[in-house]
């Protein structure tokens, strides 16, 4: 290894098992217990003595230490590293790296609408020199070479409504799917059109690249349902079909953070699934999407992962954690196509260990193969 932090060795046997049960849903097999994904990032860095900046500072410190913690908590053979807002800087956006949060966006990159025309999708070889590729492949290249069990490459598209939105500002982007449609539409082309080319480039780099996306802006605290199937639903689908046809995938993990009460109908009829995707929904109104109502939309569709609400991680209640991780394995644990016991967002960077003890003990007091 070389001199990035200082690990032990991964522990071969765990892995495997882990690999088993994480492969599971798709394959078919014997499992241990559900495979619990809190949406593990900075927090394991944090958890390893280093800090959220450090974390996306240095991709190889902060992949390594995804790659430990997966393993300290008994969650997922492979690793969870990427870059605030992919693919922006190639766009020309410029990112401040912060103490206690993900790298922020300075500034917009356009003023008006009548900017948007004057931006151009940079193609595959720009995209190569670009700060998202150089990233996620110096944070691959060390996973590959140090600890190769837990190497994935994953190309993103994560918030393409969000991603189109920070190039002119969030709430600019929000008016303008009112006031000046055409400039809406023509800023979340040229972003889909840019994500499309990363994952060219990630597929084309490694040979494979499992597609990350879903929507985040796109939900129904901000937008009614109309909204998201005119600017969101069609969006999606056009990335996760450019993706695959420039050889990312065939896995497709859908995130629908936040609140999709009702949208997530709008979003069904517009996403492609693959016999290897995962879907994902954060929350129905202010609580954890129900995992019996997942299954029922999507689980002979696809793997389904349930919610656990985030913010209760930053609580002393485990208690609270495993009973409502308990309501949601119960629920979804027998879904024809799989299930996973995932957070409704990224686990937060202060959580605390127990709290997420409690989310993988549900699992396995009510997620082992055998009691249902």
């Amino acid at each position: 290894m070389d001199d990035v932090g200082s690990f032990p060795e991964m522990n071969k046997a765990w892995h495997e098992k882990a690999r088993r049960r994480f492969a599971a849903p798709f394959i078919g097999g014997d499992f241990d217990f559900i495979t619990v994904d809190p949406m593990m990032l900075s927090h394991s860095a944090v958890a390893c003595g280093y800090t959220v900046r450090q974390f996306y500072e240095d991709p190889r410190l902060g992949a390594h230490c995804n790659a430990y913690v997966q393993e300290m908590y008994d969650l997922l053979p492979i690793t969870h590293w990427f870059t605030s807002l992919p693919w922006l800087g190639d766009l020309g956006v410029e990112f401040r790296y912060m103490d206690h949060i993900a790298p922020v966006p300075v500034a917009p990159v356009i003023d008006g609408p009548e900017d948007v025309d004057r931006l151009e999708v940079p193609d595959v070889a720009d995209i190569k020199h670009g700060n998202t590729f150089r990233d996620l492949t110096t944070a691959y290249d060390h996973i590959r070479e140090n600890v190769p069990g837990f190497f994935t490459p994953i190309t993103f598209g994560a918030e393409l409504l969000g991603g189109a939105a920070e190039l002119c500002g969030v709430e600019n982007f929000i008016m303008w799917t009112l006031v000046e449609k055409d400039a809406a539409h023509r800023l979340k082309g040229v972003y889909r059109e840019t994500c499309i080319n990363g994952a060219d480039a990630i597929a084309n780099n490694y040979c494979s690249a499992t597609i990350s996306t879903g929507a985040v802006l796109a939900n129904n605290d901000i937008f009614d349902d109309g909204t998201i199937r005119e600017f969101a639903g069609p969006n999606l689908r056009k990335f996760v079909k450019g993706a695959l046809g420039r050889g990312a995938g065939p896995q497709v993990f859908y995130h629908l953070c936040g609140n999709h009460e009702t949208d997530y109908k709008v979003i069904k009829e517009h996403a492609l699934f693959t016999p290897f995707t995962v879907f994902h929904i954060g929350y129905k109104g202010k609580e954890p999407f129900p995992s019996g109502e997942l299954k029922q939309e999507f689980g002979n569709i696809c793997s389904i992962m349930g919610s656990v609400d985030t913010r209760l991680f930053v609580m002393n209640d485990p208690r609270a954690v495993y009973e409502q991780a308990s309501r949601q394995v119960i629920e979804g644990r027998d879904a024809r196509n799989g299930y996973v016991l995932g957070t409704a967002c990224e686990v937060p960077p202060y959580s605390l260990p127990g709290n997420i003890h409690a989310m993988v003990r549900a699992s396995k007091d009510h997620g082992s193969k055998g009691m249902w």
